[in-house]
């Protein structure tokens, strides 16, 4: 970037020091540059003059150009208005401002020509324009229409004087200044001509001030493909780097903990989906290169046997594991279930948490250090300093969105001689778009398909004027030995509130379901960690009927006997969490139900995830439609992956460009992995460009 557009906007005539640190505050704009780079969300069209008989009230704005024949400024009970009239060959339009009427009405002058812009309305039968945009008519105009941009701004930018007219004025003195010396090419010449796309010069000129449609076509064109290609060409390279940087342990066999297990020990066949998985993640380890491995798949998929299986094969080659998961509760339910599964095999397991105190915590850390211990299961506790490893060699890390880079990062940093190898997993399912995105670093295994014999659960929308109906239901599985979570949502802004909410519920549930007879467990966030541990292990013993809590529960709480999940407020919930929540259900041979209850009334987007939630069991459908609701930016975990980082392209409306960049990427670095030929020297430099200040959090997923 060149000096012109390394100055401070304080030096733009009008701004000054004041002005230009609100303009900081407000935009995060405090150089040409910055202010070049935010493009115009829209236009507006000004390359025609509509006639007035042509004009429909309906039309977002029109441009219209005709003679001032009459101005009045008419004075009301609480304000004055000024109206005028501009007539051209077609008819007459009436102007109408209701502040700063007297200025407006001291500048216009009769039987002149202007040129209005504005939104038409009806008024009194005519034809009107509240507060047009108005300037006197030139020649110059007719040669001069355009598409006119309009950008982001706030009203305190507008207060100032910092207002769309402005800011055009500013942005066209920069462009009047620009040429190749300040905006570099950073494509190369082979990519200009094969994709046919404009030079980044012009494409920086035409996406302001385009001259015509055909001009702002080819200006977005190379903008979006120029970002798109980049953040992947970025993660491929930075992984390419990787695999001659860090080597990973090469577990080349397979051998008796493995086999024991895999032969005389699992309970039931490994679907398909499982074996494609576990060849997959076997092969990374044998390769010699440090594994980076996202694993997704549904709630109930069997990710956590492939997890299983993968520790075994370290064991075999004389490393050991870790697995760490985000809650107590989820990292306890994995010790328990790991344990139980690799009893008779001499496998030595611990469980580390905060919880994990004195004696029991110093021999946990004196046998991992030794090597004494095969596995360690926690939470983030195991990340601490005083965790030491004699050989880790592979690092799981469950519900991996719940863990910060610099979290995960510690883990990795956990490997004496080399990295461990890595493994992240979740259950919300990823939208492909996503996962050549915020995941396109790492290599991707999906689990698609749920262990036989798992039924469907059957979704079913109520709102309250069915209570009594739910109520009869909920007493009828109860009946037949089963056990129902009733889920209430989180509200952020008052842990008071989510609190009496909760309360009111279980009082509610009291008078249908009396003491002795019925036994309710609680749980919400605001109890202390044991005693929520308490009443969720006397659900899971059946000691409890009816579990009523938060959405604590979305993660960890494996109680096969439970067939019915009640969830309160659904339109509280998103997507995701809705099909999160579901999942605490079917994990029994018997039926399963999730009743979705809900206000009478809705907003359409409430509507719309109810409807997908009915009508889909389809984890990863469900992330499809959930990318399209709420847009990438509100997906978890996506905000520290860069995918807000995109000014032009739009994560679910340009797909094409997405899978376009990542081919031609891909191919290029096929050819040239670390873009050493000299026509690639251009795409290296501007790599390191982008590279300048980040951190390669992707090698630790």
């Amino acid at each position: 970037m060149s000096d012109l557009l390394d100055q401070s906007i304080v030096y733009i005539k009008g701004v000054g020091p004041k002005k230009a640190k609100l303009i900081a505050d407000e935009i995060n704009v405090e150089s040409l540059g910055d202010l070049l780079f935010i493009y115009p969300f829209r236009y507006i069209d000004k390359t025609i003059y509509t006639p007035i008989r042509d004009i429909n009230p309906n039309d977002k704005s029109v441009q219209v150009k005709g003679v001032l024949i009459s101005k009045e400024v008419i004075k009301g009970r609480k304000q004055k208005r000024f109206t005028a009239t501009l007539k051209d060959s077609s008819g007459f339009l009436e102007l109408v401002w209701f502040q700063g009427s007297q200025w407006i009405a001291d500048k216009l002058v009769l039987n002149k020509e202007y040129v209005a812009f504005g939104k038409p309305s009806k008024f009194n039968g005519g034809l009107s324009i509240s507060h047009p945009e108005i300037e006197l008519y030139n020649a110059s105009m007719s040669t001069a229409l355009t598409l006119e941009p309009v950008y982001p701004s706030t009203e305190k930018l507008k207060k100032v004087g910092f207002d769309g007219k402005s800011r055009r004025k500013i942005i066209k003195g920069i462009l009047a200044k620009l040429s190749d010396k300040h905006v570099s090419e950073n494509l190369p010449d082979y990519l200009l001509h094969k994709l046919k796309l404009t030079s980044k010069l012009n494409a920086i000129k035409w996406i302001h001030f385009p001259p015509n449609q055909a001009a702002l076509d080819a200006a977005t064109k190379r903008l979006k493909f120029e970002e798109v290609f980049f953040f992947q060409l970025r993660i491929l390279h930075n992984k390419e780097v990787r695999k001659y940087k860090f080597k990973g342990e090469m577990f080349s066999k397979v051998g008796g903990y493995f086999n024991k297990y895999y032969k005389e020990k699992i309970p039931f066949e490994l679907t398909g989906a499982q074996k494609r998985v576990i060849k997959e993640i076997r092969a990374d380890l044998g390769s010699g290169a440090q594994m980076n491995r996202l694993l997704q798949g549904d709630v109930g998929s069997g990710k956590t046997m492939v997890a299983l299986l993968s520790m075994l094969i370290a064991l075999d080659n004389g490393y050991q594991s870790v697995l760490m998961a985000p809650t107590e509760i989820l990292a306890q339910q994995h010790y328990k279930s790991i344990t139980k599964e690799l009893e008779g095999l001499q496998v030595k397991v611990a469980f580390l948490s905060g919880s994990v105190k004195g004696k029991t915590r110093a021999e946990i850390l004196k046998f991992l250090a030794s090597g004494d211990l095969d596995i360690l299961i926690g939470t983030h506790a195991v990340l601490e300093d005083p965790v030491i490893f004699h050989r880790l060699g592979l690092s799981i890390i469950d519900e991996q969105h719940r863990f910060g880079v610099m979290q995960r990062s510690k883990l990795w940093m956990k490997g004496k001689e080399k990295p461990p190898h890595i493994l992240v997993m979740t259950a919300t399912p990823i939208p492909r778009t996503l996962a050549m995105t915020v995941y396109g670093d790492l290599e991707v295994s999906t689990i698609d398909e749920l262990p036989p014999g798992r039924k469907e659960i059957k979704t079913i929308h109520k709102t309250e004027r069915n209570r009594a109906q739910i109520i009869e239901f909920l007493h009828e599985q109860i009946a037949l030995g089963r056990q129902a979570y009733v889920v209430y949502p989180l509200i952020e802004e008052s842990a008071k509130l989510d609190l009496a909410n909760l309360q009111q519920g279980y009082e509610r549930l009291l008078e249908f379901f009396p003491p002795p007879q019925y036994k309710i467990s609680v749980v919400h966030g605001r109890m202390k960690p044991a005693d929520k541990e308490i009443e969720m292990k006397r659900f899971a013993d059946g000691k409890t009927h009816i579990m009523v809590a938060t959405t604590v529960i979305e993660v960890g709480v494996n109680v096969p006997n439970a067939s019915v999940m009640v969830i309160e407020n659904t339109e509280r919930f998103g997507l995701s969490q809705l099909h999160q929540l579901r999942g605490r259900v079917g994990r029994g041979a018997e039926q399963s139900f999730c009743l979705l209850i809900s206000s009478y009334k809705l907003s359409t987007n409430a509507k719309a995830r109810i409807k997908v939630m009915v009508e889909t069991n389809d984890g990863f459908r469900i992330a499809e439609e959930d990318l399209k609701l709420r847009g990438p930016g509100d997906i978890e975990g996506t905000q520290q992956s860069g995918v807000q980082e995109f000014r032009l392209f739009d994560l679910e409306a340009d797909q094409t460009y997405l899978s376009t960049g990542r081919t031609i990427a891909a191919l290029i670095l096929k050819k040239d992995p670390l873009l050493e030929k000299e026509p690639n020297q251009i795409l290296k430099n501007y790599l390191h460009h982008l590279n300048k200040g980040f951190k390669d959090w992707g090698r630790i997923g």
